[in-house]
């Protein structure tokens, strides 16, 4: 049998469940109440939707207690919602700004699991000029001067390469149109600035807030 791209339109189509698959961006696990004042809808609403998702394999579910919580079931949902935002954001007219309209949100934000906005196109683009990545067209490779590097500063490559993403993915950025860092090493570049208490996500949204002395210290690391 075909794949039925159909199915998969029309589970990510309606409004509601479109506005809880963006919501799940933030790489975060939601409940369902959570994910019901995201989409304007009562939980009762929520919890069909999400169920119709799951069916779907759009979505994970785990349970903790008496909660549930819901997740995008991987990094490729999250790859796929984050083209169709960068789709329809190319469809309206070139007058009107694309991206989120909170400037905090342009400048730094989860993308899944790896950094976005401004801040994660200008990471990439340091990144390239240092020669620790290269780029043909989409695709992004490290070079053994990239694999020294950040061997040097932590970086367990053993642990990435048994992961079944890529190291390095270029992702298109939705409110900067140009490339950011995907894949497992985006991720670990994440999760270390998070973990060295230089930036903090929001509780309710994508955002990433950098400390003053955070962002220095990030700049400095990837020579920024």
């Amino acid at each position: 049998m075909e794949p039925n791209i159909a199915y998969i339109g029309n589970l990510i189509g309606d409004t509601a469940r479109s506005k809880m698959l963006i919501a799940l961006m933030s790489g975060k696990a939601l409940t369902a109440t959570e994910l019901s004042l995201e989409a304007d809808i009562t939980p009762q609403t929520a919890s069909s939707h999400l169920m119709q998702l799951i069916k779907g394999d759009l979505l994970v579910v785990r349970k903790q207690g008496r909660h549930k919580y819901f997740q995008l079931k991987n990094s490729q949902v999250a790859e796929l919602i984050e083209q169709m935002l960068n789709i329809s954001a190319a469809l309206t007219s070139a007058t009107i700004p694309t991206g989120p309209k909170n400037e905090r949100l342009k400048n730094a934000r989860i993308c899944y699991d790896h950094l976005a906005g401004e801040l994660g196109v200008n990471l990439l683009d340091a990144l390239l000029d240092k020669g620790l990545l290269t780029e043909n067209v989409i695709e992004l490779n490290l070079t053994e001067k990239g694999q020294d590097f950040f061997t040097e500063i932590g970086v367990d490559f053993n642990t990435l390469n048994n992961h079944r993403r890529p190291i390095c993915k270029a992702c298109l950025d939705w409110s900067e149109r140009r490339s950011h860092l995907a894949g497992s090493l985006g991720k670990w570049i994440l999760n270390d600035a998070i973990n060295r208490g230089w930036a903090t996500q929001d509780l309710d949204s994508r955002a990433l807030q950098f400390s003053a002395q955070g962002l220095s210290a990030f700049k400095k690391r990837y020579g920024m």
